[in-house]
């Protein structure tokens, strides 16, 4: 069985946006490259005809067919696999992979799974908290100077999945946990992981990074999400028994 790359299935979100005429830029670069959802998250302004500065022609189709979010988490509830990209690169962030490499990762990808591409503010990206919510994190190779328009880094993404789209793939990948599901479980890890120990309650986010960047590595099925979170439960209920005998004696 081939896979091909399925631009329907594929959001760009833009996180906290600043200037209208960068959304507008935006849903231009994607209308040329054949993407078509668009979400925002928390913009900091919503004027129309700003963004219809740079949106041109059948561009303000995909600005009045957009979806806004107050919060990133509901933003991504459904879709099963997330990107995000930035700039700047470190311990705390490494680059996982590049436009062209993602774009060839979302052939067998997104046939059956929703994808969503993060974009951060103009002035500052995206956040270690934003990040994250990611599988993986792409970066844009550059030169001396890092730092890309919104538009522009949007632009180079959407064309490396524009081409990819006109190749397949063996083997597509079944439907994967969607991040309601993944975002439950790894809450439900936290609070277990504390209560036995094996995490230092006072930043356990922190120590959960680890935990989130070895899972994601890892396609997971609602199903391996249901076997992860059974396990928690038992050694909770372990955990408990234990205490009990501890109080008998």
């Amino acid at each position: 069985m081939t896979a091909k790359l399925d631009l329907d299935h594929i959001s760009i979100i833009l996180v906290n946006p600043q200037i209208p005429e960068n959304i507008g830029a935006v849903a231009r670069a994607m209308n040329n490259m054949g993407l078509y959802r668009l979400v925002l998250v928390g913009p900091m302004n919503r004027d129309l005809p700003r963004m219809g500065k740079m949106a041109k022609g059948s561009s303000m189709d995909i600005i009045e067919r957009m979806d806004v979010y107050d919060n990133l988490e509901e933003a991504l509830g459904h879709h099963q696999y997330v990107i995000g990209t930035t700039a700047r690169i470190g311990s705390h962030r490494p680059a996982i992979t590049n436009p062209r490499r993602l774009a060839q990762n979302l052939l067998s990808i997104s046939q059956n799974n929703l994808v969503a591409i993060l974009f951060g503010p103009e002035d500052c990206g995206l956040s270690n908290q934003q990040l994250r919510y990611c599988h993986t994190i792409a970066t844009i190779p550059t030169s001396l100077f890092s730092s890309l328009n919104l538009a522009h880094a949007v632009m180079i993404v959407c064309y490396e999945i524009f081409l990819a789209s006109k190749e397949t793939a063996p083997n597509p990948l079944p439907r994967l946990a969607n991040k309601f599901e993944l975002e439950a479980m790894y809450e439900h890890m936290r609070d277990v992981f504390v209560k036995i120990g094996f995490i230092n309650p006072q930043n356990p986010e922190h120590w959960m990074l680890n935990v989130r960047r070895f899972l994601s590595r890892i396609p997971l099925r609602a199903r391996d999400v249901r076997v992860l979170r059974g396990i928690c439960r038992q050694i909770d209920w372990y955990g408990k028994q234990s205490n009990k005998t501890k109080d008998v004696f």
